[in-house]
């Protein structure tokens, strides 16, 4: 005899409670629906903030004999729509109250939905109090992030959009969802629609599923909540790390591989996501980037977004190796590329300016190899020579952010955060302060006003460039970049090397102070003739006395930027 035909007798022999044979044989047999047996939708109950799909979900459920619960605004629509339903209220014998905070919050509602096919003694009880099974949920929930995102919106109504009994009615039927199938979003209901043809109801592998994403949404929604209250309990104006972080991103896709191939990886983007960023951009021709790639394309947006005039930067393995600005944006390639023509093959370009065609026949060049492009936009003209032309037209990645870039860029959300071993690491975001013209001049020589643009611009590509970071820069142009070296003179050295004849009449810009003061000794042998850099060392003295030894003109900004 199986489970369910066992069960059927007990609950039908004399003064047991009774029970319609249908609903017993639905889903009592817990050996059978381990093994997959479809569960019969005879029941529903309807209640979406979000109405989109609504009418054809319950069209199709209604063509196969589903009887339909629904509350409030929900019913109204499915009457209106010609469907018979019977309201929330009617169903529980129990009007809804508090101004319709509590309308769903009921045991009719509850027991349906939570009573275990499987077990005499949830059957028994239901069967007591007059419960029909509830064998689909479809809920989804008041629209809180996109309230709490309005401009102005007060904190009274954002708790009024505190939704209650939707997330109840959601983990009710999640957890139960050996025998009941949840649906929170309008994307699954022709999920629920192809399995009501082709088997009249929902197998395991579905409702569990379903669960999953049900439980997802509720720990999303009550993670926008905390987020909201702890971000109203700190003045805007100050910084509050909470003393429990929640976070929250949608996975944008699978990548082929991590940093190396033997490492998985994946891409997961802000919820909501921000627009002008990489996961809101446009892949518009070539491959799939990759992890390095999305590292190297973030990077360059981070560096061409300071920029006002026409700026071109190139990046190879997260560091600029080439950055300009010019009076066109063609120009202003040509010289980043010519930074470091050898560093630059194979690199990552950042663009801050729709690309043209003069700037792609420039990236074109023979014996150029390019592989990300990332812009505002791509005129048509430059989009079809850039994928028609170079001899590495299949593999270049051209990518869109949609936007313009330059410093009015909006600050990213949130904080900075790293991973390691056993924990988080969490900070602000390193952003620029004021100009580097605004700090003290610690020098007897004044920069001059070709110096002062070139060490506005060598400060801001060092602040991208990893420590110990040194930057040279003449005439607008990146010319050597020391980065992530243990010792701040080998940095100098590389840099300088890197230059050659080009250091003559340069400007260099230092992420953090100068210890000693050979690392500008350094530079002014090479040619170097202002400085700029945080200051703050014990031997700042020794530094100060050298570049006037030198006549190099050097500002300290206060400030330094660290990126290890």
């Amino acid at each position: 005899m199986t489970v369910a035909r066992l069960i059927f007798f007990l609950f039908t022999t004399p003064g047991s409670p009774r029970l319609h044979e249908p609903e017993i044989f639905n889903a009592l047999d817990g050996k059978a629906r381990k093994m997959n047996e479809v569960v019969a939708i005879r029941r529903a109950l309807i209640s979406v903030s979000d109405k989109t799909g609504l009418i054809e979900l319950a069209r199709a459920l209604v063509s196969h004999g589903v009887e339909l619960l629904a509350s409030g605004g929900t019913h109204r629509s499915l009457t209106d729509a010609g469907l018979a339903a019977v309201e929330v209220a009617e169903h529980t014998g129990q009007p809804q109250i508090l101004g319709g905070r509590v309308k769903t919050l009921h045991p009719k509602v509850a027991g349906g939905i939570l009573a275990r096919r499987n077990v005499p003694e949830d059957l028994a009880a239901i069967e007591a109090h007059g419960i029909s099974l509830i064998d689909l949920v479809v809920v989804n929930l008041y629209p809180f992030e996109t309230t709490v995102a309005k401009p102005g919106v007060s904190f009274e109504e954002a708790i009024e959009n505190i939704d209650i009994g939707g997330p109840t009615l959601i983990r009710a039927a999640a957890k139960n969802h050996d025998h009941v199938a949840v649906v929170t979003r309008h994307e699954d209901y022709a999920t629920i629609i192809a399995a009501m043809k082709s088997q009249g109801g929902t197998g395991i592998t579905l409702r569990r599923d379903l669960a999953r994403t049900a439980f997802n949404l509720t720990a999303a929604y009550d993670i926008a909540i905390s987020a909201y209250l702890n971000a109203q309990a700190a003045p805007a104006e100050t910084t509050s790390f909470p003393t429990v972080l929640n976070l929250q991103f949608d996975c944008v896709g699978s990548l082929r591989y991590g940093e190396n191939p033997h490492q998985a990886a994946a891409f997961y983007a802000d919820r909501p996501p921000v627009a002008g960023t990489l996961p809101t951009a446009k892949i518009l021709h070539g491959k799939e980037l990759s992890y390095n790639n999305l590292l190297d394309l973030d990077s360059a947006l981070r560096l061409v977004r300071l920029f006002n005039h026409p700026s071109a930067v190139i990046l190879k393995h997260n560091n600029p190796c080439g950055a300009a600005t010019a009076h066109d944006l063609a120009e202003a390639f040509e010289k980043a590329y010519e930074g470091d023509p050898v560093s630059a093959f194979g690199g990552i370009v950042g663009i801050n300016r729709p690309v043209d065609l003069a700037t792609a026949e420039r990236m074109g060049k023979a014996g150029r190899f390019l592989e990300c492009v990332i812009a505002p936009s791509f005129e048509p003209d430059a989009f079809e020579w850039l994928t028609t032309k170079p001899t590495w037209r299949n593999s270049v990645r051209l990518v869109a952010v949609g936007l313009p870039l330059g410093p009015g860029s909006p600050k990213p959300p949130g904080f900075d955060m790293r991973r390691i071993e056993g924990g988080l690491l969490v900070q602000t975001w390193d952003q620029l302060a004021a100009a580097p013209l605004d700090g003290t001049l610690a020098s007897h020589r004044a920069p001059t006003d070709a110096e002062s643009a070139d060490l506005v611009f060598a400060w801001n590509v060092c602040s991208t460039v990893k420590s110990n970071a040194i930057v040279l820069v003449r005439g607008g142009q990146v010319v050597g970049v020391g980065a992530g070296q243990m010792s701040r003179l080998d940095s100098v050295r590389i840099a300088v090397e890197k230059a050659g004849e080009r250091a003559k009449g340069a400007v260099m810009a230092s992420d953090a102070f100068f210890p000693f003061r050979d690392g500008p000794d350094t530079a002014a042998a090479a040619g170097v003739t202002a400085i700029v850099q945080p200051g703050g060392s014990k031997r700042d003295d020794e530094t100060i006395v050298a570049c006037n030894e030198h006549n190099i003109a050097m500002l300290f900004t206060g400030r330094r930027h660290f990126r290890h």
